[in-house]
């Protein structure tokens, strides 16, 4: 990646995955949520950060809502403390403003924002580090390209033609010579639905095979596609996640997804190794 940005230490954390998508309604918090807690019950150290400063759901997603990180003063330095559910390390800026409340705030003052609270958030020894992105390719994307040594992005998207334009755009923009970063693979939400009562019956409702298309068409990998389950969302609402669940299908698909991301991510770990030998 180019050396043109200066950047940030982040002393402690190996891997820093971004999760990107180019349009809302994807699922992508969601995948990030879950994707974060199967690598914490897989036993690795595992950190996420809410990148959504205009609209961060994280909180809600893991039912921590009115949770307040531990700050301490270090001379004129507020340093942060992430709050920990699920074995997960969790950093938003919805804790630090009411629920109800909208920001208002021009891009260059969301962008400084964010950099702040990866910089002064005391993480700690982390494996893996997840950045949960707003859609699009604006300035919170562009600061962390830059301000970050990133191992890689995903991207999540819907099987629909729509939804892979919008994807598009976010896997460009990793691709881009200045702010090249390895594309990791793309992850497929929403691939089908299956009744509850009839198991073996799959329904694509939003198209078929996007996910496979956008991947074949940057050379990377899918990494999974994840059904559409009317419980996931409700979980999501009560602060669970689909490993509560006693339908299983998509907790086995974000299993299988766990260990393809740590399998490419250690490849590419190694690719960088031996080239800087």
């Amino acid at each position: 990646m180019s050396e043109l940005f200066e950047k940030l230490p982040m002393n402690g954390v190996k891997n820093i995955i971004v999760i990107a998508s180019g349009k809302g309604g994807v699922g992508k918090s969601t995948v990030a949520a879950n994707l974060a807690v199967s690598f914490a019950r897989n036993g690795y150290r595992t950190a996420l950060m809410d990148a959504d400063i205009y609209g961060p759901s994280i909180p809600r997603m893991f039912g921590i809502e009115d949770a307040k990180p531990e700050v301490a003063n270090f001379g004129d330095k507020e340093l942060f403390f992430p709050v920990e559910k699920y074995g997960v390390s969790i950093i938003s800026t919805g804790f630090f403003i009411d629920r109800n409340q909208s920001l208002i705030w021009r891009g260059p003052l969301a962008a400084k924002a964010l950099t702040q609270l990866f910089e002064d958030t005391q993480w700690g020894e982390i494996d893996y580090m997840f950045v949960d992105f707003p859609p699009g390719t604006g300035d919170i994307q562009l600061t962390t390209v830059q301000k970050l040594n990133l191992s890689g992005a995903i991207i999540v998207t819907t099987p629909q033609e729509i939804a892979l334009t919008d994807a598009r755009k976010a896997a460009s923009m990793f691709t881009k010579e200045e702010l090249k970063t390895p594309l990791l693979g793309v992850i497929e939400n929403m691939s089908w639905f299956t009744p509850k009562r009839h198991q073996e019956e799959k329904y694509y409702i939003f198209g078929k095979g996007g996910g496979h298309k956008l991947a074949m068409e940057y050379n990377t990998w899918l990494f999974g596609q994840v059904p559409l389950v009317t419980e996931v969302g409700e979980a999501a609402e009560k602060g669970l996640t689909v490993f509560s669940q006693p339908e299983r299908n998509v907790a086995e698909a974000f299993e299988k997804i766990t260990e393809l991301v740590i399998s490419r991510t250690q490849e590419l770990n190694k690719n960088i190794s031996g080239q800087m030998k």
